[in-house]
């Protein structure tokens, strides 16, 4: 009758530990529990003591594969098979392993090292800014590219994958996190392929990766279903390349949409969201009937011309990012660049530099513009973009998307409403801009950002094309200004909140000054 040895010492290369591996005598298997290896299986890497202690049997159905050791004198780093890839993967993708790490090769040239059988603290100078393997396939190579949330899974998949003649491109994200910083470089890269399958863990990070890339690609982005199965490598470990293959082949579109039901999912909804989330503005009165700038749907700032909008979107803008600690994105379709740019310094210099001409006679230097601009804009904490007069409505849904997931923006303005709305074409503007107002308040709550817009309105208050925004709005925010009023009257604007579904308070919110040399607005 056979026995179960326990608390023994593991027999795979890598792993040292004393007393995790577990051998059954009669059925001639075991499992460490310490590198989560099981013995055998094939192109498993051992140590030169580990047949003799732990007998292999001779059945076929019971050797996947006859292992062989792998002798690695003197520490030195070699492509050596590890956990099922093979040597001939592992020179592939130029990954070496010696006895106590493995080294992953990145496309940015810096290298990430893992500690084995799994630590990965020891990556000074290590970049997470690109995929591993990238480098191997060449852009738009291949119909298909796969996506694996850590090295040796994108090996195991690319091994599963092979044959046939075709190329079938495997990458591995550099973190179960990856930044925006990382996905700004590699959206070009992606988006030369017709589909992206995603090949990860069903939990929390590998979501937030689904999601991330469903905004990035919503029409692109396919997730595998791993059934029993924990990740790639835990496939090829079981000898199961036919079923990764199948479930890649199966591999569905992604969508965020789905059923709440259970206590789970309405206890994890409680605890997890969080509904109407809010930045102060820099207006007592606005916070007062508000609380703040806020998150989760869409808030409409509407008034005839000249009352004053583009200026509370700039005070508010510089407010968010230098005073409260928000990352910013900008859509001005009326200014140039470089006006914006001038617009947040005059706030962070309280100086008007808004035209060279301002600056010379208020006597700011070119190297002080330079700095405050720097300050603001730095780490990428306000960023401005822009859309494709070709194809607004779809652009502008792109391009919030991309600077929420690539720049991390809390809030978003668009200024403004109607300009979109000429660029869709006349006939076509009221439909346009109803979509894109359903579409953001979607994209406004799955994200938990606020969208802050202008909406430009005639002599009556009626606004044009844009009144389903309106409707898709939590907040509406009314501005008016007496244009012909004599003295500094002229320079206050009166504001009033008429639509605030999250706090139920409207009426008036005070004033706002206008310093006409200052060009800075701020309320009184």
């Amino acid at each position: 009758m056979g026995t179960n040895k326990t608390r023994l010492p593991c027999p795979f290369q890598g792993c040292g530990s004393s007393d995790a591996f577990s051998y059954e005598t009669e059925k001639r298997i075991g499992k460490c529990f310490s590198c989560d290896q099981n013995y055998p299986h094939k192109g498993m890497l051992l140590h030169d003591w580990a047949e003799k202690e732990y007998p292999l049997g001779s059945s076929d159905d019971m050797i996947v594969n006859k292992p062989s050791v792998v002798p690695n004198a003197g520490n030195s780093l070699v492509h050596a098979p590890y956990r099922g890839i093979t040597e001939a993967t592992m020179r592939f993708y130029n990954v070496k392993t010696d006895d106590v790490k493995q080294v992953y090769p990145y496309p940015n040239g810096t290298n990430k090292t893992r500690v084995l059988p799994k630590n990965f603290d020891n990556n000074v100078g290590f970049k997470s800014d690109s995929l591993f393997g990238s480098n191997l396939f060449p852009v738009g190579c291949s119909k298909k590219i796969t996506i694996t949330e850590g090295e040796l899974d994108a090996m195991s998949a690319y091994q599963m994958l092979s044959g046939g003649g075709y190329i079938n491109p495997v990458v591995s994200l550099p973190s179960a996190n990856p930044n925006g910083r990382m996905w700004e470089n590699v959206s070009g890269y992606l988006d030369s392929f017709d589909q992206i399958i995603l090949s990860t863990d069903n939990d929390k990070s590998g979501r937030k990766v689904a999601e991330t890339l469903f905004d990035l690609f919503p029409d692109k982005t396919y997730i595998m279903d791993h059934g029993i199965h924990k990740d790639a490598n835990d496939f090829l470990q079981a000898n199961a390349g036919r079923a990764y293959k199948s479930a890649w082949w199966s591999a569905k579109r992604w969508s965020p949409a789905g059923f709440t039901a259970g206590a789970d999912d309405w206890l994890k909804a409680v605890h997890e969201e969080k509904p109407y989330e809010y930045a102060p503005t820099f207006s007592d009165g606005l916070n007062d009937r508000m609380r703040g700038w806020i998150k989760g749907g869409i808030t409409v700032i509407k008034a005839p011309a000249g009352t004053g909008k583009t200026s509370l979107f700039r005070a508010a803008q510089y407010d968010l990012v230098m005073n409260k600690g928000m990352r910013v994105g900008a859509l001005h379709m009326e200014e140039l660049k470089s006006t914006t740019a001038r617009g947040m310094a005059t706030y962070h210099l309280r100086t008007n530099v808004n035209t060279q001409e301002d600056q010379e006679f208020y006597g700011v230097s070119n190297e002080k513009l330079d700095v405050a601009i720097s300050e603001v804009a730095e780490d990428n904490k306000f960023v401005a973009f822009e859309v494709n007069p070709q194809d607004p409505v779809e652009d502008t849904l792109k391009q919030v998307k991309y600077a929420v997931t690539v720049y991390g923006c809390d809030y978003i303005f668009v200024d403004h409403l109607q300009r979109l709305a000429y660029l869709s074409g006349v006939e076509g503007a009221t439909a346009a801009l109803t979509e894109l107002g359903v579409r953001l308040v979607e994209f406004c709550k799955r994200k938990n950002v606020g969208i802050i817009c202008i909406s430009h309105v005639n002599e009556s208050g009626a606004t044009k094309y844009a009144k389903s925004i309106e409707e898709e709005a939590i907040v509406l925010i009314e501005l008016k200004r007496d244009i012909k009023a004599e003295g500094d009257e002229i320079n206050h604007t009166d504001v009033e909140i008429t639509k605030n579904r999250p706090y139920r308070s409207t009426g008036s919110c005070g004033r706002l000054r206008y310093d006409p040399e200052t060009t800075l607005l701020k309320g009184v």
